[in-house]
């Protein structure tokens, strides 16, 4: 699976893609993934003597969780354009670095605690990514890593393969990133991050709505832009899909606002 990801690179696996995303990402994705990355971040226990590592922070919602307990944060990500972002929070205690989280170019035991919120399950290497964050965590400190509990991921993401899965049955979408499916089960969660070095997992599973403003229906169309699920269907089955997305947003929708229930799972281990 690796090698067919090296040779046909998926846009989750190019910085370039990202650097794009980020004014979108933290305008649509980030008061919603803010809500999980909190909940995984008051799982460690990090105060203001901390070391803590923030691996794909993308905009820095898990930094900024883990810097408001005045622990010292380190945030990674691929993305020169995220890491940008990132030290535009113009926060004393997060330092945000670009670098591959699947080689971190950092010390082995550096760090107290290591969180990844929906980052390295999107990696090329997810393993490597999870096999790092515990190589940079000292014994006994501790993780935090969430990831969705679909193989289609959230939100937007999973409401359309929904609705592509139930148009085109037979239609094979393109799989964003190995680690989506793996991870995506607690138990299949759990031996991999014992696999990684970590001990003692707890996976918790968390729910909240993803709010969709819909207001504007030009807003919607530009949603489907940087989607593998919306990439991999011809004319007339984009234009079947946007139209039963069109619809179901009608029917549920309350005011400008759609919500889109997703669910996540949350492991914290120990490092041994």
């Amino acid at each position: 699976m690796q090698s067919n990801e090296q040779a046909k690179p998926l846009p989750y696996n190019d910085p370039a893609h990202w650097d794009k995303m980020v004014a979108a990402y933290e305008a649509q994705s980030q008061p919603f993934t803010t809500l999980f990355a909190n909940a995984a971040v008051a799982r460690l226990p990090i105060g203001a003597s901390s070391k803590v590592i923030d691996v794909a922070t993308g905009t820095g919602a898990a930094a900024l969780a883990a810097a408001r307990t005045g622990a010292a944060v380190t945030a990674i990500d691929f993305s020169a354009g995220m890491v940008a972002r990132v030290r535009a929070h113009a926060r004393p205690n997060i330092e945000a670095r670009q670098m591959d989280g699947q080689a971190l170019d950092l010390p082995d035991a550096a760090f107290d605690a290591a969180v990844s919120i929906f980052g390295v399950m999107l990696f090329p290497d997810w393993r490597a990514g999870l096999r790092e964050m515990a190589r940079v965590t000292r014994s006994g400190g501790s993780a935090a890593i969430a990831v969705w509990k679909s193989a289609d991921g959230a939100a937007v993401h999973l409401l359309l393969a929904q609705i592509i899965r139930r148009l085109y049955p037979d239609h094979v979408t393109p799989m964003p990133c190995t680690g989506l499916a793996e991870l995506a089960d607690p138990t299949r969660l759990a031996t991999a991050v014992i696999a990684a070095g970590f001990a003692d997992p707890v996976v918790t599973e968390i729910t909240h709505d993803f709010t969709l403003k819909v207001a504007n229906p030009a807003d919607i169309d530009k949603l489907f832009e940087f989607m593998p699920h919306w990439s991999g269907l011809d004319a007339g089955q984009s234009a079947a899909v946007a139209r039963a997305l069109r619809s179901e947003i009608e029917q549920r929708r309350t005011g400008d606002s759609f919500a889109i229930p997703s669910t996540a799972l949350i492991a914290t281990a120990q490092r041994t």
